[in-house]
């Protein structure tokens, strides 16, 4: 057929706007949009998701002008490390500008998901009444800024909302009114999400109503509320599928009478002890996901328990589980796809001897959960063996992530360069990989392991790894998907680190701490380039939650970005632009 205007060897626009439609990876819509210009117009009219990693890549202009129709938008702000208070306060990631653009221009907007990022009230009050009648998702994950002011003008206008979410956001409360606004006016929720904040001023008559009102409730998760204190809830929450949240006060003859919903099937159990894991054993069968990272339980208690749960596929816990809970996981749990453990408070490792998660463990997780696909595991001892055996055992991980602690006991096993290696070439669909070790942990040979056998892996934390320049140059000669590179305390110079992101053809975001730095910080105009945006934090002292003071190491921020250099620079962030000049 002829070439014309709307149509494409031979096949005419409706025919690709209807493949568009079922194509949803946001890689592949990438590819599709590569294909020619007119491919690339389609791909961002039908475009309805759209996740932007880091706030200052572009612009809220820019971004209407790309995906005008736009339905459901992820926007991240602080680097990941703010979570573990590397990143100054001050550094960015405001909301305002975003949300400006988005009350004002984009009409289909339903879903709204900040993480990281600094939120006012008066962005929240903007939202609520430009866009409140059509928002069905609003989270605000591990932000700030905001109060509950802010929250009762979502809660009020909001009235189609499916998904309220402030997970570990700090949030300034001065009232519960926000909840009892929710529980008045909406009846489509279906997940509540307060945990980890420390919103306290909470009725329990609200949370009922909510579970009454709305029928179609299945995730609850919220703060420390007296278990006894929600009978009515659990009696009205029919339909409830997960909750999280609450707390127990030792009164064990009431709790016998507790009743969960029928459903449940997603438990987090919060200051939970011996005396009231009974109150779960007749329904453990039929569960899911255990959360148990504030659960009061020693060793024996997560045996006992996950004896009780052959269907569990997602286990949450601090490493008190010890090797023998990982054991009694990998006899009883052949469902388990997600684990994480923790690290428990050192007084509680003290108290429990068994508390500690070794090579032991993870080779019983190896032989004995082969549909395992994530492990975030906090270890005391490792050994290239075991590390073998996740490599030959563990076809499904995606997710690999492991710290080494830092203590006393001398590792016999170090260095781990031909376990990681093992590991990396056997898990062939790992896209995620983090490994924190100590000094000596993994050599250069090692690291360039890591580079070899990291296909398809997109994001990278690396801790304590290497020994000179040449194992992050031999490194970064592979990687050809790694998008996202993290570094923290290895003894790399800022040429070898320059050197690296222009070996490291994908990258497209660099975090460092602790580097060797030059004298002038002139070595990193090496990596230099157009849209390719360099910031430099400082050393810094910081004060520790036990009051005293310790020295963070200098960080280096570096992203590709369409929006150009920033231009709301704190005092304690340079870029690296203005240090050249």
């Amino acid at each position: 057929m002829e070439y014309t205007s709307p149509r494409m060897h031979g096949m005419s626009d409706v025919v690709f706007e209807c493949v568009l439609a079922y194509i949803h990876d946001s890689r592949d819509r990438q590819s599709v949009s590569l294909v020619c210009r007119r491919l690339c117009e389609l791909e961002a009219l039908t475009r309805k998701h759209v996740t932007i990693a880091l706030c200052y890549t572009a612009t809220p202009k820019q971004l209407r002008r790309r995906f005008p129709f736009m339905e459901s938008l992820q926007l991240k702000g602080k680097p990941r490390a703010a979570m573990y208070n590397l990143i100054p306060e001050d550094w960015g990631g405001f909301a305002t500008p975003w949300v400006e653009e988005l009350s004002r221009s984009f009409t289909s907007l339903k879903s709204l998901h900040f993480r990281r990022m600094i939120v006012k009230d008066e962005d929240l009050e903007l939202l609520a009444r430009e866009r409140g009648h059509s928002l069905q998702v609003i989270k605000l994950d591990k932000c700030s800024g905001f109060s509950t002011d802010g929250l009762l003008h979502i809660c009020r206008s909001c009235r189609n909302l499916k998904v309220l979410f402030l997970e570990e956001s700090q949030v300034i409360e001065h009232d519960g009114g926000w909840l009892h606004e929710l529980a008045m006016n909406n009846t489509q929720l279906e997940t509540l999400n307060f945990y980890m904040t420390d919103l306290s001023h909470i009725s329990c008559n609200d949370l009922e109503q909510i579970a009454k009102r709305c029928k179609s409730l299945v995730s609850v998760k919220i703060g420390d509320c007296e278990i006894l204190d929600l009978v009515g809830f659990f009696r009205f929450a029919v339909s409830l599928e997960e909750f999280s949240g609450g707390c127990f006060n030792n009164q064990t003859e009431q709790y016998g009478s507790l009743t969960y919903p029928p459903r449940l099937c997603r438990l987090g159990l919060n200051y939970m002890s011996t005396h009231e894991l009974p109150i779960v054993y007749p329904f453990a069968s039929r569960l899911k996901k255990l959360d148990l990272l504030y659960a009061l339980l020693d060793t024996e208690d997560h045996c006992v328990l996950l004896q009780k749960c052959p269907n569990l596929e997602v286990l949450e816990t601090r490493n008190v589980i010890g090797d023998r809970g990982l054991e009694v996981l990998a006899r009883s749990c052949k469902k388990t796809k997600r684990l994480r453990i923790e690290r428990g408070a050192d007084e509680q490792e003290l108290e429990d001897e068994e508390g500690v998660v070794s090579q032991r463990g993870l080779t019983a997780i190896a032989e004995g959960c082969l549909e395992l696909e994530y492990i975030a595991v906090y270890v005391s001892d490792i050994t290239n063996a075991a590390l073998e055996s996740m490599g030959m055992s563990l076809k499904n991980l995606c997710d690999f992530r492991l710290v080494l602690l830092d203590k006393e006991e001398v590792i016999t096993d170090l260095p781990l360069d031909n376990g990681i290696r093992s590991l990396l070439s056997g898990c062939t669909k790992l896209r995620r990989f983090a490994l924190y070790l100590r000094p000596g942990g993994l050599t250069d040979v090692g690291l360039t392991y890591i580079g070899q056998h990291s296909q398809n892996i997109r994001w990278m934390l690396l801790g304590y790894l290497g020994e000179s320049d040449s194992g992050l140059l031999g490194f970064s000669r592979g990687c050809p998907s790694l998008q996202k590179l993290e570094v923290r305390g290895c003894c790399f110079s800022e040429n070898a680190l320059a050197l690296a992101v222009l070996q490291l053809r994908s990258l497209r975001y660099l975090w460092v701490q602790g580097y060797r730095g030059s004298k002038t910080g002139f070595d990193l105009l090496t990596m230099a380039r157009p849209f390719w945006n360099i910031e430099i934090i400082p050393p810094r002292k910081v004060k520790t939650g036990e009051g005293r003071e310790m020295e963070h190491p200098a960080h280096i921020l570096a992203y590709y970005s369409l929006a150009g250099p920033r231009t709301d620079f704190p005092p304690s962030v340079i870029p690296l632009d203005y240090i050249a000049q």
